[in-house]
């Protein structure tokens, strides 16, 4: 959802193919199960993709918006809505840090891993931007990479031996990608994830309150919070 130099229109069958999998289709349940969405509510769904959330948790929504950066996402997305048979999404270009919503009109909203793709500046940003289109009480739910690219800290170590582990054993491919990802961090360019405590700070100073960040065996971790 950032503007970064990945062109994520390249991406829609790979990002496809992610949502497919097990450990993603696990993580959409969770999700889900924590949003409990009522019947008649409005969804946001920040960083819809390819609409692994938006397809779980249209029939209980009276609209559901699916924003997404990418204009191919998009085109997907609204593809496996016809196709579903589901009229009550609507998918729009749009970046995390500038929702075309109106103040106070979404019941829910919803995201998966999107923000980490947004420096921390712009996770801020989306935070208010979700805080402003949620009606009081609304509620926030979302997954993410939570951790830093550091070694001060033992889960921070853990996941980056675990990642580094899971390339080399891939082989001369692997060892592609640890290279290439190395070059992109130094440069700068490489993702931005948050460990829990700073999301947990970020969503309090943000105006949420009921704010719960659980981190996950691996990587990820799901945060829910409320509008006051």
């Amino acid at each position: 959802m950032s503007r970064s130099a990945k062109n994520w229109d390249r991406h829609v069958v790979e990002a496809e193919e992610v949502a497919r999998t097990a450990g993603f289709v696990g993580l959409r349940d969770e999700i889900v199960r924590l949003a409990a969405v009522s019947p008649g509510e409005v969804i946001a769904d920040v960083g819809a993709g390819t609409g692994l959330l938006a397809l779980a948790l249209a029939d209980d929504a009276a609209q559901l918006w699916a924003l997404d950066i990418s204009s191919a996402m998009c085109d997907y997305l609204t593809a496996k809505a016809a196709s579903a048979e589901l009229d009550n999404i609507r998918c729009v270009v749009a970046s995390a840090v500038s929702l075309p919503l109106v103040d106070a009109s979404t019941d829910v909203v919803v995201s998966n891993y999107c923000f980490h793709h947004l420096d921390d500046d712009g996770k801020r940003r989306a935070l208010q931007e979700i805080h402003r289109v949620l009606r009081p009480g609304g509620r926030l739910v979302f997954g993410d990479m939570m951790f830093r690219v550091s070694l001060g800290d033992p889960r921070d170590r853990e996941v980056l031996s675990a990642k580094v582990r899971a390339m080399i054993a891939k082989g001369p491919a692997g060892m592609w990608r640890l290279a290439r990802n190395g070059a992109r961090f130094a440069s700068r360019r490489w993702e931005h994830p948050a460990p829990a405590a700073w999301w947990s700070e970020a969503l309090e100073r943000a105006g949420f309150t009921d704010v719960i960040v659980s981190v996950l065996p691996h990587e990820g971790g799901i945060a829910s919070a409320r509008r006051s």
